[in-house]
């Protein structure tokens, strides 16, 4: 299994190079791909006896063990998802060929996505972890969401893609709830577990009703039925393998994963039957009434996934076998048909039936492809769609677990049906009728004929309808494996003929009644009405994301106005009030605290009040920002005076970076703050203030009084030790136990710097800062106007930074420059060794990141923005993606290293002069802390340093 997944993770990779290299012919060898893992399968194609199985521990403690279980079911879905896939894949070599010789801009990541898909879903159908069926689940979300709205310039592409994310995603979300309260109340997270020990009560019915909803939503099933049809302005490889064989199938597969454990909960065959006959019908209603083949099939589609639905979702081995057969029976029919009619888009640039006559004399192979794939939709005797619809009715008649509801079940069935032998004739009349027409049709006569190859896959796929019907054994053995694991007996079997009886007089009825109605449909003007049962979901979907922007807009407008203020004093506010109600009404320790430790904590504590104190009072905007430094720096000293020198130093690096920070942004206003904006709401300003300070420190002290056990920090330096294999408790927090946490981390700054950036530089803000060579002299001893503006030094000038040769000489420091010039290595040197002693000593990855930064910092403040350049000629984005990249690459390193992810791996080296060395793969994750502070430090003096000042010196 890891093998199948792994190959399509390979081929996913290499797709866009293949396309870009290959042009439309790379499809033939990525359609390899699942045909190989198809032969995979076959191999290993699981027995009562043995059921293949993976188990790789990952996180124990959160349920989170990658686990793949490739029983019978899992086996029958990855036959359809992988053969159908492969000859998609087969398919869109010709689907995407055009005359002018070009290639489609997205094509590259088309395929990528494709070959993902077919991954994600084998990963989806073998995972016996409902946690990670969840992570497949979405991934296939998403990359439907990419693949519908593959030609993103229409906006009915990006709408359908939009509505289909939507939709889907708020399924999967109630599916989630779901797993985690199955998973918590049963102790396990396993399906098969899960499956052979039910939970039972109020609560397991809420959880498995919300895990169908999730199911439901994917299949397409009333009420969220809408976003299928939507779909179809997808390309049709598209509609033919998610919307026909893969995707909307995910849904009925873990219904019918979960059938026999919790076929008879409370909210089970309510939702399953009920809105499985009511999607039948009401989407059977829809299609009747389409013009566009695509949508005749969609709707057709969702009424068929109704059907499956109720089959495989009531209970019992004989309805699971029929249900299933059904599954198959349409997958290859449907997606044979979505590929003719792709084929016709294709040749004739039209899906409408009413532009459309006469191309059945024209293209006679393509007829007869579409007449056996129709056949078997519409249930003709000898293919196996007949077989299965014979199936359904036969054990719907007799099952026992419907008791007296499986008369009006089989109505339902019955009169859907009906419908489905309606739209059936209406895709076939439609797309190849001359419809009274002595020539074909312009769309017709203009055709360009179809090359051989591009008739292959659906004819491969309506053959084996016809193949399967007359040998149905063959199939019938292996969907019989899975559907003896329901409870009850077992005594049907699929087969062409089983004599006369009931299920063979509604066949013929079906057929009959569907045939005359749809020929007769001239002669009943009254069924030909605009009402829609239950009205248009699809304009009740616009009507409620109306409504949400509309209340999100009144909402922001009450919560989000504008005032900074305003917005801190609600969050404080609220940090005062909520916590102290629930300590003031909970439990609580009598707390005991001393005021100090020694004198030198009470000198710091007044400086720290003082200049707190202090900035409350000042009007001038840098004097407050030092004052506020001042606190900082304070802090940083109680940091030292308590035995953290690891925080200490950090907090003065941070604070320091932070002023200058500051620095930038003020030299854009004003020096003084208004009078009156300082004057204004003092009072309740300083009650705030007071209520946040004694808050913090209340619930502070009864928080460490309610410490009753050994406290955590005392087993710290010994599990970073042995554990981390570091004598830096702090850095080994960061980079090996609480991994996990500082990736998060790291992940924001990167978000925040990227955010900062782009809102400076507005249009375009990647690249380097500018270079000493990328200035336009001065014109006559005036400075340019341009984007970048140089000053000409004067005849015999000594300058110690190159970047100060252009620099306004009123701003030059001598004295700043030589200090410069002497103290920036130093700096890079201490950086450099705080990397790289900080697993044992104070320091690590990001004080090291830090001291760089105020390296920088110091270069750019003495030579300007071209010396920022000459520095480091670097894009800061670059060295952010670096740094990412190799943080996330650590936890691949250490799990190839046989440690847990993001965990400290140990390598042992012997190298010459050197010696013995042992390297933790830690160290790896903190070059990328290393660099992500750096390219941070970097883009925050490009966007708020270098760029404000090519603007200022513009204006």
């Amino acid at each position: 299994m890891l093998v199948v997944l792994l190959a399509h993770v390979i081929a996913t990779a290499v797709a866009p190079l293949l396309v870009a290299r290959w042009g439309r012919l790379a499809f033939y060898p990525l359609a390899l791909v699942p045909l190989l893992s198809l032969i995979w399968v076959g191999l290993n194609w699981p027995t009562a006896e043995h059921v293949p199985t993976v188990h790789i521990p990952w996180l124990p403690m959160l349920s989170m063990d990658i686990t793949l279980r490739f029983d019978s079911l899992a086996a029958i879905m990855s036959v359809l998802v992988l053969a159908i896939g492969a000859l998609v894949l087969f398919y869109c070599a010709e689907y995407f060929h055009h005359h002018e010789g070009r290639i489609e801009k997205r094509l590259p990541s088309f395929a990528a996505e494709l070959v993902a898909f077919s991954g994600a879903m084998f990963g989806l159908v073998v995972s016996d972890n409902m946690l990670l069926l969840y992570i497949f689940w979405e991934t296939t979300t998403v990359l439907s969401f990419l693949l519908v709205g593959h030609y993103a310039e229409r906006a009915t592409s990006r709408r359908a893609a939009t509505q289909a994310l939507l939709v889907t995603t708020f399924g999967g979300l109630a599916m989630l709830v779901g797993i985690v309260v199955l998973g918590e109340m049963s102790g396990t997270y396993l399906l098969s577990e899960l499956i052979a020990a039910p939970p039972t009560g109020l609560a397991a019915s809420v959880g498995i009703a919300l895990i169908l909803v999730g199911a439901l939503s994917k299949s397409a099933i009333v009420p969220l039925h809408f976003w299928l049809p939507g779909a179809m302005a997808a390309p049709t490889p598209v509609s033919a393998y998610l919307h026909a064989a893969a995707m909307v199938k995910a849904g009925v597969y873990l219904v019918a994963r979960l059938t026999p454990g919790f076929a008879d909960t409370a909210f089970w065959r309510p939702m399953v039957v009920g809105l499985g006959l009511l999607t039948m019908l009401l989407a059977g209603w829809r299609a009747i009434r389409e013009y566009d083949l695509k949508l005749i099939l969609a709707f057709g589609t969702v009424s068929q996934l109704g059907l499956i639905t109720v089959m495989v979702g009531t209970g019992g081995p004989d309805m699971m076998l029929a249900g299933l057969a059904m599954l198959c029976a349409h997958a290859m029919f449907k997606a044979a048909l979505f590929m003719v009619v792709g084929i016709i888009d294709h040749a004739t640039g039209t899906r409408d039936i009413r532009k459309l006559a006469g191309l059945g004399r024209a293209h006679r192979p393509l007829l007869i492809i579409a007449t056996g794939a129709s056949a078997s939709m519409a249930a003709l005797p000898p293919f196996f769609g007949f077989i299965a619809k014979e199936a359904d009715l036969e054990t719907v008649l007799h099952s026992e677990v419907l008791g007296g509801a499986a008369p009006f079940v089989l109505a339902g069935i019955v009169f859907g049906s009906v419908f489905t032998t309606m739209y059936t004739l209406r895709f076939l009349w439609g797309a190849f009728a001359d419809k009274g027409t002595a020539e074909p049709s312009v769309r017709v006569t203009e055709m360009h004929r179809p090359p051989v190859t591009f008739l292959v896959p659906p004819a491969v796929l309506a053959a084996a309808g016809l193949v399967f019907g007359l040998w149905p054994s063959g199939i019938d053995a292996v969907l019989d494996d899975y559907a003896k694991t329901i409870p009850g007996g077992s005594d049907y079997y699929l087969a062409l003929w089983h004599g006369f009886g009931v299920p063979l007089l509604l066949s013929v009825f079906i057929l009959v009644t569907g045939a005359v109605v749809f020929f007769g449909r001239r002669r009943l003007p009254r069924a030909r009405t605009g009402f829609t049962p239950l009205g248009n979901a699809d304009r009740i979907y616009d009507d409620v994301m109306r409504g949400l922007d509309l209340l999100a807009v009144r909402v922001t407008a009450q919560t989000q106005r504008g005032s900074l203020p305003a917005t801190q004093s609600v969050i404080l506010c609220t940090l005062v009030v909520l916590p102290l109600v629930m300590l003031a009404l909970g439990a609580r320790n009598r707390p005991e605290m001393a005021l100090w430790d020694s004198p030198l904590q009470v000198v710091i504590g007044a400086v720290i009040l003082a200049a707190a104190l202090g900035a409350t009072v000042m009007r001038n905007r840098l004097a407050a920002v030092l004052l506020v430094g001042v606190t900082g720096y304070g802090c940083g000293a109680i940091f030292a005076l308590h035995g953290a020198p690891d925080l200490a130093l950090t907090q003065f690096l941070v604070e320091t970076l932070l002023l200058v920070i500051f620095v930038l942004v003020l030299r854009t206003l004003p020096a003084e703050a208004d009078r009156s904006n300082v004057t204004r709401s003092r009072a309740p300003r300083a009650v705030l203030s007071a209520a946040v300070g004694a808050a913090v420190t209340t619930l502070a002290v009864f928080a460490m009084a309610a410490r009753d056990t050994r406290p955590i920090a005392a087993l710290l330096p010994d599990a970073a030790y042995y554990r981390g294999h570091g004598a830096n408790t702090v850095n080994v927090l960061l980079v090996d136990i609480r991994a996990w946490d500082t990736m998060g981390e790291i992940s924001v700054l990167v978000v925040a710097a990227t955010g900062v950036a782009s809102m400076v530089f507005r249009n375009r803000r990647f690249g380097a800062a500018p270079r000493v060579p990328q200035a336009k002299p001065s014109v006559a001893g005036q400075p340019d106007i341009g984007l970048v503006t140089a000053y000409s030094p004067a005849a015999g000038d000594v300058t110690w930074l190159r970047g100060s040769e252009l620099r306004d000489p009123r701003h030059r420091s001598l004295v700043l420059e030589v200090a410069t010039r002497i103290i920036f290595p130093l700096i890079m040197v201490l950086s450099v060794y705080l990397f790289f002693a900080g697993h044992n000593t104070p320091g690590g990855g990001f004080a090291g990141g830090l001291t760089a930064g105020l390296a920088l910092v110091l270069r750019y403040l003495a030579g300007g923005r071209y010396e920022l350049g000459e520095t480091l000629p670097l894009d800061a984005g670059k060295i952010l993606g670096a740094g990412l990249l190799m943080s996330a690459g650590t936890a691949i390193t250490s799990l190839a290293l046989g440690a847990p992810v993001l965990s400290s791996a140990v390598l042992y080296l012997d190298i010459p002069v050197l010696g013995d060395i042992k390297l933790v793969t830690a160290l790896f994750f903190d070059i990328g802390v290393y660099l992500i502070v750096v390219g941070l430090v970097l883009d925050i003096l490009r966007s708020l340093g270098a760029r404000v000042d090519a603007e200022r010196v513009q204006k």
